[in-house]
């Protein structure tokens, strides 16, 4: 299964890549997904919100299916 992932400002920095295609098993949570991305981003992604398939989220215990979208979103600020 496979999941498309785009990373936008610092969560972007953080994984040093803009989008990618990643490999998931059965039951593989959006949580299991960020965790596997290492120590470094850990901090980023613990402030992130995330859009699954055009869907707001904060809740990292969604299970991803085969051809999810999914963009990972770290805090915006501006005015």
């Amino acid at each position: 299964m496979q999941v498309q992932v785009r990373y936008f400002a610092a969560a972007k920095a953080a994984t040093g890549v803009a989008e990618e295609v990643r490999a998931i098993g059965d039951g593989h949570t959006i949580g299991a997904l960020l965790d596997e991305l290492g120590e470094d981003p850990r901090a980023v992604f613990a402030r992130c919100s995330f859009i699954l398939n055009e869907v707001s989220t904060t809740d990292r215990d969604i299970v991803l299916r085969d051809g999810d979208h999914l963009d990972v979103l770290p805090p915006f600020a501006g005015g």
